[in-house]
C-alpha cells in the first residue's frame, strides 16, 4: 500500500518585480503586536532581503482634559498595519499566518500594494505630523480672542509661537501676555 502524504502547499504566487507598501489587516488594538511579533520573525528567519519593514502609523496630539494639556499617541489607521514588502509566496504566508493578522488589503492572495504616490504621502504625513504642528492654526499678526484667565474676552495679536511648549506671545493692548493655546480663539 501506497501512502502519499498530503503537505499543505503554500499559495501560488508569483514574485512581484518590485518591493512595495501593504496594507495589512489586523484585529483592533493589536497593531504594534502584530508589528512586534513580525519583526521577531524577520529577524528569527532571515527575511530581511523581502520584508524591509513594518510600521503602525502613528501620530502625536495634543488634548486637553481638565484644563491641562497632555500629549496623546493616535492610531492613524486603527486596525491595520503598514509592510514594505516583496510578496512572493513565502512572505505572503509569513505576514498572512502572524497571530492577528486577518488579511492583506485586497484579494487574500493578491494582496494590492499602494502606489508611490500613496505610499510617499502616507509616509511623509507622518513624518510632518508633530506635535509642533498642534498650534491650532496659529499664525504670527492673527487677531485673537482670550477665552479663558485674567484678560478673558480681551482682543489681541498674536507676536510669536512657541510650537513645542503650546504657547502664544499675544499682544493686548501694549502688554505682552503669554497664554496656552488653549486660552485662545480665533476671530
Amino acid at each position: 500500500m501506497n501512502k502519499t502524504s498530503k503537505k499543505k502547499s503554500l499559495p501560488e504566487l508569483e514574485r512581484t518585480s518590485e518591493r512595495a507598501w501593504y496594507f495589512v489587516k489586523t484585529y483592533s488594538g493589536r497593531e504594534n503586536t502584530v508589528r512586534d511579533a513580525l519583526k521577531k520573525k524577520i529577524a528569527a528567519q532571515g527575511l530581511e532581503n523581502v520584508i524591509f519593514d513594518v510600521i503602525v502609523p502613528m501620530c502625536e496630539e495634543s488634548e486637553f482634559k481638565n484644563g491641562k494639556r497632555r500629549v496623546v499617541k493616535k492610531k492613524i489607521f486603527p486596525g491595520y498595519v503598514l509592510v514594505d514588502m516583496i510578496v512572493d509566496a513565502n512572505s505572503w504566508f509569513i505576514v498572512r499566518n502572524t497571530t492577528n493578522v486577518t488579511g492583506f488589503v485586497g484579494v487574500d492572495k493578491n494582496p494590492i500594494p499602494l502606489s508611490k504616490e500613496e505610499a510617499e504621502r502616507i509616509l511623509n504625513d507622518l513624518i510632518d505630523r508633530r506635535i509642533g504642528d498642534d498650534t491650532q492654526g496659529f499664525k504670527v499678526n492673527d487677531n485673537v480672542r482670550i477665552i479663558e484667565g485674567t484678560f478673558e474676552n480681551q482682543i489681541g495679536i498674536v507676536k510669536s509661537i512657541d510650537d513645542t511648549k503650546q504657547r502664544l506671545k499675544v499682544l493686548v493692548g501694549n502688554m505682552s501676555v503669554d497664554l496656552d493655546v488653549s486660552q485662545v480663539e480665533k476671530i
